[in-house]
């Protein structure tokens, strides 16, 4: 073997091993071998079920602390900045769309019913048993106050939760406006990078909780683990190409655009989408594609793009609502109308960045099943699968993005329609990375 030979051999094991350490790897990895474990030995591997739930539990204990902190700084750190005409339709069809997506997600979950295949029908967390009574619309709406907060905490009451944050925030607010002391939004956003370095610290155990997880859901229900993913996925992933069919739809009769152009210039940032599952990264050439392929002005490109890092998560709005029926359909819990709308509304507001919810897929998907008192066992099977739905978030979020901005510069005239039928060239001025760390960072937590 030659020194290139040598050399080239040993960046391939590098990379491998890169590879193969990387966290979705190893999950990927003990999810696989815990369906096995749990197929070969049967009813035994419930004796495993324990060490699932100790992980579960540990993303449950910081939810309470993550999401206040979280919603007191995002609310208390607002300014009036941005705001305008510009602001006013990209917000409108952000928050139109996500709705959209919401709809969407809850079709076809209730279609195909993809958490019936296995049955977690057993008791529910003494925690979550009041959150999943039903109530009256009165008792409802009451049930969104605590007479006293750090009760709500200790049953990890969501709603009343958030709604105190959010008052909270908005006192906060105008605290800061008038004192300019910004001491305790400070020591809040200190307290939640804590919490994230926790956060951290537990999905580094991630793959063991979930192959305990994963091995006794298979010792219980059999092969079945597998359709069920496959059902769970295929809704997913359904769910992605009926909304992106929508957005094109309404791009093409409102800018009257020919549409069969939109795949090729969406075909760079689609390649680097799903290959990094990443909105941060292909932020760069999205606002690059969309000034010189799809022709939208600089400042609209900017703006709207800028803001659907963080509430353009349209895959993630969809993703979401359907974890919330397959979780209600594999609990065997029926939801009410009102459970289902408020079920779209968190998804949503995680979308918005209203509730900020950092550590991934596991803690939104934990802190939904909060919200809603739905049984978290099949959390584990959720977080296995999660790369795939990673790919298809991402892809219909930085898609979507790009078909907001072609709208929201259709409203003020600003789309060059030279440039998108390929008679006029023009070049876009790059992103400044450094203004946008903070959206970009929530952007990943997205998809």
């Amino acid at each position: 073997m030659t020194n290139d030979d040598s050399t080239n051999g040993g960046r391939g094991l590098a990379t491998t091993w890169r590879v193969l350490r990387h966290p979705a790897s190893l999950i990927a990895l003990a999810a696989v071998l815990g369906i096995v474990f749990g197929l070969a030995t049967g009813e035994w591997a419930a004796n495993l079920k324990f060490v699932g739930d100790l992980f579960i539990r540990l993303i449950q204990m910081a939810i309470v602390p993550l999401v206040m902190a979280s919603v007191i700084v995002a609310t208390g750190s607002m300014t009036g900045s941005g705001m305008g005409r510009l602001a006013g339709r990209t917000f409108a069809w952000m928050i139109g769309f996500s709705v959209v997506a919401a709809i969407v997600g809850w079709a076809l979950a209730t279609l195909v019913q993809p958490g019936t295949g296995i049955d977690y029908s057993g008791t529910v967390d003494p925690a979550l048993q009041e959150a999943a009574e039903p109530a009256g619309w009165q008792e409802t709406v009451l049930g969104f106050v605590s007479t006293n907060i750090f009760s709500a905490m200790s049953t990890a009451s969501m709603l009343p939760i958030i709604v105190f944050s959010l008052l909270f925030g908005l006192a906060l607010n105008g605290y800061v406006h008038t004192t300019g002391n910004r001491l305790v939004v400070t020591l809040l956003d200190q307290l939640q990078q804590i919490i994230l370095g926790m956060i951290r610290l537990v999905m580094r155990i991630a793959p063991i909780g979930v192959f305990c997880l994963l091995a006794a859901l298979a010792g219980d229900v059999g092969f079945a683990v597998v359709t069920t993913a496959l059902a769970y996925l295929g809704s997913t992933l359904a769910g992605v190409l009926i909304v992106t069919a929508l957005f094109v739809v309404v791009v093409a009769v409102r800018t009257r655009l020919n549409p069969a152009a939109l795949p090729g210039k969406l075909a760079e940032q689609t390649v680097i989408a799903v290959t990094t599952t990443s909105s941060a990264v292909t932020f760069p050439t999205v606002l690059k594609n969309a000034v010189e392929k799809v022709g939208i002005s600089q400042r609209v490109a900017n703006f709207t793009l800028s803001v659907g890092l963080t509430m353009g998560s349209y895959g993630a709005v969809l993703n979401y609502t359907i974890v919330i029926l397959f979780l209600a359909q594999a609990g065997r819990v029926e939801l009410t109308p009102g459970q289902i709308i408020l079920g779209m509304a968190l998804a949503i507001m995680l979308n918005m960045g209203t509730i900020t919810v950092p550590g991934g897929f596991a803690v939104a998907a934990t802190f939904l099943a909060t919200s809603l008192g739905l049984p978290l066992e099949a959390v584990g099977l959720l977080i296995a699968v999660d790369w795939f739905t990673g790919i298809f978030r991402t892809f219909l979020n930085v898609n979507g993005d790009t078909m907001v901005a072609m709208l929201v510069a259709n409203g003020t005239d600003e789309i060059d329609r030279d440039v998108y039928a390929g008679r006029k060239s023009v070049t876009a001025a790059p992103a400044v990375d450094e203004e946008l760390s903070e959206k970009f960072a929530a952007a990943d937590r997205a998809d």
